[in-house]
């Protein structure tokens, strides 16, 4: 509750800023609405049937990329960190792809799969990707060789070690990972949202209202709105995070 109270202070603090400028005219109003404006906005856009179309078409595209990128992600950093040969040899490849933005494999990804849902999904996936993978190789690789010595002293076989000993210590590390990507994956859907048209989706929407008249306060209201998602899918992973490994005491740093 401590945390919840003081960020909820700092973005109180924001937005009466934020009004005391538009209201001063220090801002024209027509450029930025003031957040009561924006407020009304966003609760009336809420009971709206089109605009919740658009947030279920949002968040059921990042749900399913979060979910392939877990899938592909998770056994593939796995097996990178055990096999150190294999990590070897792929390591330029990721390298080469890894700062590739995603954005700019848009026109690439429409002429492959198209503009409808895969080609947002297929890029958060993308970029999602890659926060697991490093969180899962790196904690496989930082594993304390005495514990792994230990454990094979004990009569520990490989299939032990890895199930007993790697999995346990790579597990909060991998969960900092997936909600790394949770984010990632939001931004880059709303983002191919916005810059290449969908049909359905809040960056659909953004893009409509921006491009249809001075609305401001509706563009604004999409804006918060998706930032109170994302802001709603940290802070879920990151109590879950806290419940699932509160016995490792890496938690603290990882999730």
């Amino acid at each position: 509750m401590p945390k919840l109270l003081r960020n909820l202070t700092g973005l109180i603090g924001f937005f009466l800023l934020w009004e005391a400028a538009v209201r001063s005219g220090l801002v024209p109003e027509v450029f930025l609405p003031p957040p009561s404006e924006v407020l009304v906005t966003t609760v009336e856009l809420l009971s709206q049937e089109l605009f919740l179309r658009d947030v279920i078409a949002t968040l059921l595209a990042w749900a399913i990329a979060l979910l392939i990128s877990i899938g592909i992600a998770v056994p593939l950093g796995l097996v990178l960190g055990n096999v150190a040969w294999l990590r070897a040899a792929t390591r330029a490849i990721v390298e080469f792809l890894r700062p590739i933005p995603s954005v700019a494999l848009i026109p690439l990804v429409l002429l492959v799969v198209g503009g409808g849902p895969e080609a947002k999904i297929a890029l958060a996936v993308y970029a999602a990707v890659w926060p697991i993978l490093f969180n899962a190789i790196y904690a496989l690789g930082e594993i304390d060789p005495v514990l792994l010595d230990t454990a094979r002293a004990c009569g520990t076989n490989r299939r032990q070690l890895l199930t007993s000993v790697a999995l346990p210590h790579a597990a909060p590390f991998v969960f900092t990972g997936i909600r790394m990507s949770a984010a990632v994956a939001l931004i880059v859907v709303v983002s191919v949202e916005y810059v290449a048209g969908a049909a359905s989706g809040l960056g659909k929407f953004i893009l409509e209202v921006s491009s249809s008249g001075m609305r401001m306060d509706q563009v604004l209201a999409g804006t918060v709105i998706a930032g109170l998602i994302g802001y709603l899918i940290n802070e879920g992973l990151e109590r879950t995070g806290k419940r699932l490994f509160r016995w490792n005491e890496a938690t603290g740093r990882t999730t």
